[in-house]
């Protein structure tokens, strides 16, 4: 295992400390331990779901709505031109 925890850290580019690693080894080890029960669990009959809870939209329909927000941003520009906002040119060459 101590090989794919130094494989898994070089590809995550950490540069993980001996004790780290073994922590990270014991981990993954009890994760994979616990992935092998739930493959030997009998799943027949089981429909298959990406929530155990049911799921409702609690947003609100998309409606289109007039805004003024530009117009109320452009009246704290300190100077506009039309709908934008007037910036000085900060382009320089060298």
């Amino acid at each position: 295992m101590e090989f794919k925890i130094e494989r898994v850290a070089e590809l995550a580019r950490l540069n993980l400390k001996s004790e780290e690693k073994q922590k990270l080894e014991k981990d993954l080890g009890a994760i994979l331990d616990y992935v092998k029960k739930l493959e030997a669990l009998d799943t027949k009959g089981v429909e298959p779901t990406s929530h155990v809870l049911n799921m409702e939209n609690v947003f609100r329909a998309d409606e289109v709505k007039p805004s003024d927000a530009a117009e109320k941003a452009l009246e704290h520009a300190p100077h506009a031109d039309g709908r934008f906002f007037k910036v000085p040119k900060i382009v320089h060459r060298d």
